[in-house]
């Protein structure tokens, strides 16, 4: 016996270019989110390892009395791929240092002597 084909069982060629519009479309819509996302999580680990270095720098001072001008004299601190961190001024009572990732789109910097030692600004582009 044929079987029949039955037109209710299949896709127009109409429906199946609708679907692939919005599909289309939503990944218009979900691209920069994904971009956006990214650079938060970048930014994220700037400002991490700007914090794990300043817990280091204060072990730093604890034994040598006075913070480190170099983030490679800090032992077991070691910035996440990607990270630049510059210790800008250190003396016996206070440090400024930077941090910022390749991707990210905020520069952070802590300073031991101000409240919140930890601030953010935009990454000039």
């Amino acid at each position: 016996m044929k079987q029949r084909f039955h037109a209710a069982c299949a896709f127009t060629l109409f429906e199946l270019l609708v679907v692939i519009a919005i599909i289309g479309v939503l990944a218009a819509v979900a691209v920069p989110r994904f971009a956006d996302f990214r650079a938060a999580a970048y930014d994220s680990r700037s400002q991490q390892d700007l914090r794990n270095m300043a817990a280091a720098q204060e072990l730093h001072r604890a034994s040598a009395e006075a913070y480190a001008t170099n983030p490679g004299e800090l032992t077991g601190f070691v910035p996440s791929d990607g990270v630049e961190i510059v210790i800008e001024h250190a003396d016996r009572t206070a440090f400024r240092a930077r941090a910022e990732h390749e991707a990210g789109r905020r520069v952070y910097s802590w300073d031991s002597a101000a409240r919140p030692p930890l601030t953010a600004s935009q990454r000039p582009r």
